[in-house]
């Protein structure tokens, strides 16, 4: 697959005005989001996605519309645990609710950066170490193992690092300004915690991409692939967080089907690991099947839940979402305690 580097110009371009557009739109009138207008744009990106499968399949070939598909639902659905730790994050940062759009929209714009290099990264070791390969097979086959263990565990995004660092470095103020991330407070410039919230969400983000992006490419080799299924399920991300909120306690083995998937990945990465590095006669699993497989996890992962706490509502109460929401209650504000208060008034 040849993609040259007029079409990687032209979709960063496009994905660039699709979230400009969207902040136009939205933003322009803070408020606080509703599920309803949630529903509507993840409708949109996710058309927004098959259509560009089918930019891919009738450019690239059937086979490689099929890797940006399975790549976008698998990234989308493994990026439903940041939405716990991005609960948390924004309770934390005691972010107002008319603002939370554009603090998620700017938090992934920084994460997608984040993530594109991580890629390029991939895609250089994958064409120059075909061992690679195993490296990411066998780290999301542990993963797989952690998440069927403990996913059902508190998320702790503890704190990060860089904000401390931020911090104690830089003059910051514990005070909403607006969208403001700079204000002048006593003749000299500091930081909202619009600003601080905002990088958390980024690069938090990027610990989750330590195992999708592998997961990727298991499914394709190609880095151009791999950016645009990344861009595309975190696009979707910020509408899915105010869309799913109340309804994810009820996915209660969501995390059992994820662990599912990435043991899945890991297998299908380890069996082209030795098909490329021996000559050993091992079967190689299709994109056909791969897909198959993630959907039909994902189905019936969301069945068997909505079941099982039909018959046992009480199941719901140790669902990933209600322990997020719970710790949420319990740190509310918490990072905002690090911060100075206010000295005087904006000028």
């Amino acid at each position: 697959m040849e993609v040259s580097a007029g079409l990687w110009a032209a979709t960063i371009l496009a994905l660039v005005g699709v979230i400009v557009a969207d902040l136009i739109i939205v933003d322009r009138r803070p408020h606080p989001y509703t599920a309803r207008e949630a529903t509507r744009w993840v409708i949109f990106y996710i058309s927004l996605a098959l259509v560009f499968a089918g930019f891919v399949a009738a450019t690239f070939g059937g086979r490689y519309g099929g890797e940006f598909l399975a790549g976008y639902i698998t990234e989308y659905s493994l990026s439903v645990d940041n939405l716990f730790v991005f609960m948390i994050i924004i309770s934390s940062f005691a972010v107002p609710p008319e603002h939370r759009h554009r603090v998620l929209t700017v938090g992934i714009v920084i994460a997608l950066v984040l993530r594109g290099i991580l890629i390029v990264l991939g895609a250089a070791a994958i064409e120059r170490f075909a061992a690679t390969f195993y490296l990411f097979g066998a780290f999301l086959l542990f993963t797989a193992v952690q998440v069927w263990r403990n996913g059902d565990d508190e998320p702790d995004p503890e704190g990060n690092p860089l904000i401390r660092v931020v911090e104690r470095r830089v003059p910051t103020t514990r005070e909403y300004h607006g969208t403001k991330l700079v204000v002048r407070l006593d003749g000299r410039r500091v930081i909202t915690p619009m600003a601080l919230v905002m990088l958390a969400i980024g690069t938090t983000d990027l610990l989750f991409a330590l195992d999708s992006i592998p997961a990727v490419f298991g499914l394709t080799e190609e880095a151009y692939l791999v950016f645009t299924a990344n861009a595309f399920a975190l696009m979707g991300l910020r509408q899915l967080y105010f869309m799913l909120h109340g309804l994810l306690d009820r996915l209660i083995y969501l995390s059992k089907g994820l662990a599912i998937i990435l043991g899945f990945i890991a297998v299908k990465l380890l069996l082209h690991a030795i098909h490329e590095t021996t000559d050993l006669p091992v079967p190689e699993i299709s994109i056909a099947m791969s897909l198959a497989v993630i959907v039909g996890v994902l189905a019936v992962t969301a069945v068997a839940s909505l079941v099982a706490v039909r018959r046992n509502p009480a199941l719901a109460e140790r669902s990933p979402e209600m322990l997020a929401e719970r710790e949420a209650a319990e740190v509310a504000g918490e990072a905002l305690g690090h911060l100075p208060p206010e000295a005087g008034h904006e000028r």
